[in-house]
Protein backbone atom coordinates (compact mmCIF):
# COMPACT_ATOMS: atom_id res chain seq x y z
CA UNK A 1 0.00 0.00 0.00
CA UNK A 2 1.33 3.71 -1.20
CA UNK A 3 2.02 6.22 1.64
CA UNK A 4 0.75 9.34 0.82
CA UNK A 5 1.45 12.58 2.36
CA UNK A 6 -0.60 15.74 1.85
CA UNK A 7 0.69 19.30 1.98
CA UNK A 8 -1.72 22.31 1.45
CA UNK A 9 -2.47 25.20 3.66
CA UNK A 10 -6.11 24.86 3.14
CA UNK A 11 -7.38 22.02 5.61
CA UNK A 12 -10.82 22.01 3.75
CA UNK A 13 -8.55 21.01 0.33
CA UNK A 14 -6.82 18.35 2.60
CA UNK A 15 -9.71 17.01 4.07
CA UNK A 16 -11.34 16.57 0.74
CA UNK A 17 -8.11 14.81 -0.79
CA UNK A 18 -7.74 13.45 2.82
CA UNK A 19 -11.34 11.28 1.48
CA UNK A 20 -10.91 11.07 -2.01
CA UNK A 21 -7.04 9.15 -1.26
CA UNK A 22 -8.34 6.78 1.21
CA UNK A 23 -12.10 6.21 -0.43
CA UNK A 24 -10.60 3.03 -2.35
CA UNK A 25 -8.39 1.36 0.60
CA UNK A 26 -5.44 1.27 -1.91
CA UNK A 27 -3.68 4.34 -0.15
CA UNK A 28 -2.72 5.04 3.83
CA UNK A 29 -2.96 8.61 4.33
CA UNK A 30 0.28 9.66 6.70
CA UNK A 31 -1.06 13.07 7.37
CA UNK A 32 -1.41 16.37 6.41
CA UNK A 33 1.16 19.54 6.71
CA UNK A 34 0.54 22.90 6.08
CA UNK A 35 3.88 24.33 4.18
CA UNK A 36 6.90 23.19 2.06
CA UNK A 37 9.43 23.47 5.26
CA UNK A 38 7.13 21.07 6.94
CA UNK A 39 6.87 18.73 3.93
CA UNK A 40 10.38 18.42 3.69
CA UNK A 41 10.67 17.48 7.53
CA UNK A 42 7.63 14.95 7.71
CA UNK A 43 9.56 13.33 4.01
CA UNK A 44 12.46 12.72 6.03
CA UNK A 45 10.86 11.14 9.31
CA UNK A 46 8.21 9.45 7.23
CA UNK A 47 9.43 8.83 4.01
CA UNK A 48 5.99 8.79 1.99
CA UNK A 49 5.73 7.01 -1.33
CA UNK A 50 3.54 9.69 -3.02
CA UNK A 51 3.57 13.71 -1.83
CA UNK A 52 0.66 15.35 -3.08
CA UNK A 53 1.33 19.49 -2.55
CA UNK A 54 0.14 22.60 -2.90
CA UNK A 55 1.95 25.00 -4.88
CA UNK A 56 0.42 27.84 -3.28
CA UNK A 57 1.29 28.06 0.46
CA UNK A 58 2.98 30.40 2.96
CA UNK A 59 5.91 29.85 4.68
CA UNK A 60 7.16 27.96 1.80
CA UNK A 61 5.52 27.47 -1.54
CA UNK A 62 5.06 24.23 -3.37
CA UNK A 63 7.72 24.77 -5.91
CA UNK A 64 10.61 25.45 -3.71
CA UNK A 65 9.97 22.51 -1.73
CA UNK A 66 9.71 20.74 -4.95
CA UNK A 67 13.42 21.74 -5.44
CA UNK A 68 14.66 20.81 -2.37
CA UNK A 69 12.67 17.60 -1.50
CA UNK A 70 14.30 16.56 -5.60
CA UNK A 71 17.80 17.53 -3.91
CA UNK A 72 17.59 15.47 -0.86
CA UNK A 73 15.67 12.20 -2.57
CA UNK A 74 15.56 12.35 -6.50
CA UNK A 75 13.83 9.76 -6.35
CA UNK A 76 10.84 11.39 -4.46
CA UNK A 77 7.38 11.48 -6.13
CA UNK A 78 5.63 14.67 -6.05
CA UNK A 79 1.94 15.37 -7.62
CA UNK A 80 1.65 19.38 -7.65
CA UNK A 81 -1.83 20.70 -6.96
CA UNK A 82 -3.22 24.03 -8.33
CA UNK A 83 -5.71 26.33 -8.75
CA UNK A 84 -4.00 27.97 -11.43
CA UNK A 85 -5.04 25.80 -13.59
CA UNK A 86 -3.32 23.79 -16.71
CA UNK A 87 -1.62 26.27 -18.48
CA UNK A 88 1.04 28.63 -17.62
CA UNK A 89 4.83 28.71 -16.44
CA UNK A 90 4.24 27.00 -12.45
CA UNK A 91 2.53 24.07 -14.70
CA UNK A 92 5.58 23.80 -16.97
CA UNK A 93 8.11 24.64 -14.09
CA UNK A 94 6.71 21.92 -11.82
CA UNK A 95 7.18 19.62 -14.18
CA UNK A 96 10.93 20.47 -15.10
CA UNK A 97 11.32 20.31 -11.22
CA UNK A 98 10.82 16.63 -11.02
CA UNK A 99 7.57 16.24 -10.16
CA UNK A 100 4.98 13.49 -11.43
CA UNK A 101 1.83 14.77 -12.39
CA UNK A 102 -0.45 18.07 -11.77
CA UNK A 103 -3.57 18.60 -10.50
CA UNK A 104 -6.10 21.40 -10.87
CA UNK A 105 -8.61 22.37 -7.60
CA UNK A 106 -11.36 21.83 -7.34
CA UNK A 107 -10.05 18.71 -8.41
CA UNK A 108 -12.13 14.99 -9.24
CA UNK A 109 -11.97 11.95 -7.19
CA UNK A 110 -11.33 10.49 -10.72
CA UNK A 111 -8.18 12.33 -11.81
CA UNK A 112 -6.78 11.90 -8.05
CA UNK A 113 -6.90 8.60 -7.96
CA UNK A 114 -5.93 7.79 -11.70
CA UNK A 115 -2.60 10.02 -11.37
CA UNK A 116 -1.99 8.43 -7.77
CA UNK A 117 -2.41 5.09 -9.48
CA UNK A 118 0.10 6.02 -12.57
CA UNK A 119 2.95 6.55 -9.92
Amino acid sequence: MKKVLIVDDSLSMGRELSKIITSTGEFELLGHVKNGSEAIREHQQSHPDIICMDMNMPVMDGLTALRALVELDKNVKVVMITSLGSVGDKYTEALKLGAKGVISKPFQSDDVLTMLRAI
